[in-house]
């Protein structure tokens, strides 16, 4: 149904994004957040002053809502008219939380893997004047001081 044959009183019950979706769907074009909102609030016939108080809304609202995709060009069409090969996975952020983590579990075990010994670039002189008073004492000889 086009959003121009719904009668005033109709209009004024769907939601701003409703008819977004109305709009998107009964134009070939793809429209950036400014001109679909302006779109938007004319056919609901709100006042101008909408657009500056209520933009970032609808954005989030469009973001959040799985029929509408923000392409590349920062222009709004809505999911169904793209293929799922060109429609980026979105990932919860407990999952993306979960790999990075298991990515610096097998980065941290490469690194303990590879460890070498013979590696002096980080040593320091002053450290081994620091250490010169360290005195080692191995258990058997601590158990016989006390």
């Amino acid at each position: 149904m086009s959003v121009r044959a719904l009668k005033k009183e109709e209009i004024e019950t769907l939601s701003s994004k409703d008819v977004a979706y109305m709009i998107m769907e009964g134009s070939k074009r793809k429209l950036n957040t400014a001109d679909l909102f302006k779109k938007v609030i004319s056919l609901m016939e709100l006042p101008e002053s909408t657009f500056e108080s209520k933009v970032a809304d609808f954005y989030t609202s469009l973001s959040t809502d799985k029929r509408f995709i923000l392409l590349d060009n920062g222009k709004w069409d809505l999911r169904n008219n793209h293929t799922s090969d060109k429609v980026v996975k979105v990932v919860d952020e407990d999952e993306e939380d979960e790999e990075e983590i298991e990515e610096k579990d097998s980065e941290e075990e490469i690194e303990e893997d590879s460890f070498d010994d013979t590696d002096d670039e980080d040593y320091d002189e002053d450290t081994n004047e620091e250490l010169k008073d360290l005195v080692i004492i191995d258990e058997d000889e601590l158990e016989l001081e006390e």
